[in-house]
């Protein structure tokens, strides 16, 4: 299969007139790839599907081909590192964007044109465990050739319990408790972030009887409705944008709307007028501690606006949590995370711009259910799962960290 796959794609490519450079050969492939017929067409998504079993069963979260930079090569990440999958068959520029153009339907092989790049959510039969897998997929140019990131999104959810929260940072996120407010999970990529939001999800699936809308780009878990009704609502597919897909939420009668990211000033406003109106609203957002997270969502609106969402923030905010995945000391990664409880000192220290003095709140904050994120690695390395070097190294605040290890 491997071979004539490969040989489909070198035939395929060679019909690229020597003339066409640059953006214009990926151009040249999508505006040709329906010429190729179908049985030849599935050789090469059958291709797709071996590199991406060998992808799973290697039990890396992340595959990366094409482009330039891959040097025709395979690319995985296991467990944190990046490194060539030298078992998988080498391609070159042309035939990479061969195979990930086959893997597109017509009209995101448009949007690729248009945007110079694609979120989208590719699925396929995963024969040896008899099941359907799921991945996050992204489409970009490198150096006018075409390149794709795939990650892995898990079969099964992890347990909200089972990712060590206090129990009273998890009944402030519970819907049960909290009808309304919003909570962040925030983290730079490759930090779980997705995974806690579907754990959260799952959380409420078990025993809430309430209405879910899920908006992502793309959808990663589709979530089985259980106590809750849950619908997806996949943006660029299901909906234009975050933002409509939040405003159109409301007519859609919702308990939980859960915004897969925060991504610009207009689904910033969007998320805290709905919040406002009496939704429990999740989202995320790309940074990596708490306090950087309030200061970054007021620092995305005009100037003009940010007393006013300042103060919006702050009467809508129940929770942040700020995640990081560490390298631990059995080889795999385990999670550290820095919690923040909304309190009205909280509150009112956001409300004053006085964000600085919120870490030593969260500090102090232990008995609502409140840590840092330099405490969480302190406990980590104490429970010997991770290294000292690691501690120091993933803590946000390093001074303190120090201090802190020269205390034990």
């Amino acid at each position: 299969m491997i071979e004539n796959a490969k040989s489909i794609l070198s035939f395929f490519t060679s019909k690229i007139p020597p003339v066409v450079i640059g953006p214009e050969r990926i151009n040249f492939i999508i505006e040709n790839i329906e010429k190729l017929p179908n049985e030849q067409k599935l050789q090469v998504i059958k291709l797709a599907n071996h590199i991406l079993t060998y992808m799973i069963e290697h039990q890396a979260s992340d595959i990366e081909i094409g482009g330039m930079g891959t040097n025709g090569f395979a690319w995985l990440r296991v467990h944190g590192k990046k490194e060539k999958a030298k078992e998988l068959p080498i391609l070159n520029n042309d035939e990479w964007a061969v195979l990930i153009v086959s893997l597109l339907s017509k009209n995101q092989l448009k949007l690729l044109l248009e945007k110079r790049n694609l979120d989208f959510s590719y699925t396929y039969f995963y024969e040896k465990h008899q099941k359907y897998v799921r991945f996050r997929a992204d489409a970009y140019y490198d150096l006018d050739t075409l390149a794709l990131n795939m990650r892995a999104i898990a079969s099964n959810i992890r347990s909200l319990e089972s990712l060590e929260f206090h129990p009273l940072a998890i009944k402030q996120m519970s819907h049960g408790f909290i009808k309304f407010g919003l909570s962040l999970v925030t983290g730079i990529t490759g930090s779980g972030k997705s995974t806690t939001l579907d754990a959260i999800i799952d959380y409420h699936n078990k025993f809430d009887p309430c209405h879910i809308v899920i908006i992502a780009a793309p959808i990663e878990y589709v979530h089985t409705s259980n106590a809750a009704i849950i619908k997806h609502r996949e943006v660029g597919r299901d909906v234009l944008s975050f933002k409509d897909g939040v405003i159109q939420s409301l007519r859609q009668d919702p308990d939980i709307i859960v915004i897969g990211e925060m991504r610009d000033p207009a689904t910033i406003l969007a998320a805290l007028e709905v919040t406002d109106t009496g939704h429990k609203v999740f989202s995320t957002l790309h940074t990596s501690s708490a306090v950087e997270s309030l200061d970054r969502i007021v620092a995305e609106v005009e100037t003009g606006e940010q007393d006013r969402v300042r103060n919006r923030l702050a009467d809508v905010l129940v929770s942040v949590v700020s995640q990081k995945l560490v390298p631990s000391t059995d080889g795999r990664r385990v999670l550290a995370k820095e919690v923040l409880i909304s309190t009205p000192s909280i509150r009112a220290a956001i409300k004053s711009n006085n964000t600085s003095e919120i870490y030593g709140m969260i500090n102090q904050g232990k008995d609502v259910g409140m840590v840092t994120m330099e405490q969480d690695l302190l406990r980590l390395y104490q429970e010997r799962r991770i290294t000292a070097e690691n501690t120091l190294a993933y803590s946000n605040n390093k001074v303190r960290m120090m201090q802190i290890m020269k205390g034990i």
